[in-house]
């Protein structure tokens, strides 16, 4: 905890971002472009989540967030605080960028150099967009499948302090407080925020040793996060952001039987400690027409294993970015973005390795009458690989007189291979190829009455090259030929009132190995979502959300053979009343009706829980 206040303490030093500020803006998205854009400019397959819903559904985590959004399978590995990937239209968990303030938050140290989603914190987010789609041709590497963007609260107007408390199942009791405000040019805003559960059932007992007792997970968690920043004069400000997070989780590892070739759960538990750190400063100008921001980042993350079967084991790497963005209106409905960025790539432990990446950007946005089009390409240079080329078009049309809005993108995308598939210690690959994608997708959105919208939108992608565990006894990664993600995105929103809204999504994703014609791992063929917002009263708000997924292979945990995964149905309810202006009631069902399914196979989610809390805002 020392560390996290130290970096927060430097933190307070700095400045924010001017476009950040922007955390309630509706109807504008930033990630599908670079620039704030109206939503009905955009072509791309954007979902929006804002404060107001994450505060409705008293979303405690960012895989809370993401787990009802349509294109996306989230796979947590037991409870709260568990190792969580993402999977975006079927590409693989690390084919998705995940950029916090602009940070790139991926952890180079890691085997496939993934973000675990798992212990970030919601309690500072004031917005997260999810881009879904090849977006290389702006963000460069690891966005095959789409962008993830996280947008965090800002301090505006006079001094406010705010907190929550919650309790409830599984021994959870949470907390967050923050300071926010702001005095004349200087605006800042400081988050603490606690997350505890201490015992989560995991693990399914048709596979434990006879005798053997079930661990529940266990996870303790702490964010602190700063955002302050500067106005030097109406057309200058300096900025920073920063977050630090340390978290102890416990968990039932496995175990490896030589006698009969099966996997098992570990009777004694495995003690997983996380250190992560991450930070940028930025200048932001406007000049006339020309409005640009130089930024430089730098993120660490530590990670140490005690595994009672496997041994100790410290994971730690870094990046350290610097970034150069220009937006210059060169007439009206004509907008032309350019980009520049240098990064470096590390890992400290086990090994040490580092890459070099060096890229720059350009993007021409035009908006003429009911026309809207971006066009944007991108070359890096990778130090390992040499240099690689994409780009994107999103062009968009409205048909005003029958509420249409045809749409389509088309774009290339690139993976890098991570240090460790190159260089790790444990069954590596040096001549690992990047992986390439060609993906496009073609939607329509209609207005079918005042209250009623609906959107349909098709989606492929042809990834070569794609990096999979190779054969034992190492397991190296290879490259497999090509594989092939496609699939449909539809929804209907509908407000029958001014007090109720209600939504459904659906997603239906096929995704193939083709070069040996089997499914890839982890991409459920089917997931409906609904969701329903209600003001019954104005002090009393009610929400329900019902997630249906279904038709996932994954591998079994004993005997490490494909299985089926199992179908399954979750519904949550939440409840907040307002005592008064300065005091609110809350509380909510998560999993309502009880159901036992696992996800990834071997890994019970957690079952029904009850929780409630009170918000505090003086």
């Amino acid at each position: 905890m020392l560390k996290s206040i130290l970096f927060i303490g430097a933190a307070a030093i700095a400045l924010s971002p001017s476009l950040a500020r922007a955390d309630n803006t509706e109807n504008i998205i930033v990630t599908a472009t670079r620039i704030a854009t109206p939503a009905d400019q955009i072509a791309s397959s954007v979902t929006v989540i804002d404060a107001a819903q994450i505060e409705s559904q008293q979303l405690k985590s960012l895989p809370d967030i993401l787990s009802d959004v349509p294109g996306l399978n989230i796979v947590r590995s037991g409870g709260e605080g568990g190792q969580t990937s993402v999977f975006t239209r079927g590409t693989n968990s690390n084919h998705t960028k995940i950029l916090v303030d602009g940070i790139d938050v991926s952890d180079p140290s890691t085997p496939t150099n993934v973000f675990d989603f798992g212990k970030f914190s919601a309690a500072d987010i004031a917005r997260v967009e999810v881009l879904r789609g090849p977006g290389s041709g702006l963000y460069g590497s690891d966005a095959i499948g789409g962008v993830i963007n996280v947008i965090t609260k800002s301090g505006d107007g006079p001094l406010s302090v705010m907190g929550h408390a919650e309790g409830g199942s599984f021994d959870s009791f949470n907390q967050d407080a923050s300071v926010s405000g702001s005095d004349d040019r200087l605006h800042y805003r400081l988050t603490v925020a606690h997350q505890h559960a201490g015992n989560t059932p995991v693990t399914p007992a048709a596979l434990l040793l006879p005798g053997e007792r079930a661990n529940g997970d266990y996870y303790d968690g702490i964010t602190g996060s700063a955002k302050l920043g500067f106005d030097v004069t109406d057309y200058f400000d300096l900025g920073l952001v920063a977050r630090s997070n340390e978290a102890l989780e416990k968990t039932t590892g496995d175990g490896f039987s030589l006698k009969t070739f099966t996997g098992f759960p570990s009777p004694t538990q495995s003690r997983i400690t996380v250190q992560g750190n991450d930070a940028r400063a930025t200048a932001h100008l406007v000049l006339g027409s020309f409005d640009q921001t130089l930024g430089l980042a730098f993120s660490s993350a530590v990670t140490i294993d005690n595994d009672p079967n496997n041994g100790k084991s410290r994971n730690s790497g870094s990046r350290t970015k610097l970034d150069w963005q220009g937006n210059w209106s060169v007439m009206e409905g004509e907008t032309l973005v350019l980009g520049a960025e240098t990064a470096r790539d590390a890992i400290h432990l086990p090994l040490s390795a580092g890459i070099t990446i060096n890229a720059g950007y350009a993007e021409l946005q035009s908006a003429l009458g009911d026309f809207s089009n971006a066009v944007s390409v991108r070359y890096d240079d990778n130090s390992r690989f040499g240099n690689k080329f994409t780009y994107r078009i999103a062009p968009t049309y409205r048909i005003g007189e029958t509420g249409t809005r045809l749409k389509a993108s088309f774009g290339t995308g690139f993976k890098a291979p991570s240090l460790e598939d190159l260089f790790g210690p444990f069954g590596h690959n040096p001549n690992l190829r990047p992986e390439t994608s060609t993906g496009y997708d073609i939607g329509l959105e209609q207005q079918f009455l005042p209250a009623l919208t609906g959107g349909v939108t098709w989606y492929h992608n042809d990834i070569r090259n794609l990096i999979e565990s190779g054969p034992p006894p190492t397991y190296a990664p290879i490259n497999i030929d090509k594989a092939r993600t496609q699939g449909v995105e539809a929804y209907l929103a509908w407000t029958p009132l001014d007090v109720l809204k209600l939504r459904a999504d659906y997603t239906y994703t096929e995704a193939r190995d083709v070069t040996l014609n089997k499914r890839l791992l982890r991409r459920p063929a089917n997931k409906l979502s609904g969701n329903a917002q209600w003001q019954v009263l104005p002090q009393l708000s009610a929400g329900a959300t019902l997630l249906v997924v279904s038709g996932a292979v994954d591998v079994d945990r004993e005997r490490f053979l494909p299985v089926r995964d199992q179908n399954y149905v979750t519904a949550d309810l939440s409840l907040n009343y307002a005592l008064s202006d300065m005091f609110t009631l809350y509380g909510r069902a998560d999993n309502l009706f009880n159901e036992v399914y696992q996800n990834p196979s071997g890994f019970l989610q957690p079952g029904q829980g009850f929780y409630a809390g009170i918000k505090a805002t003086f």
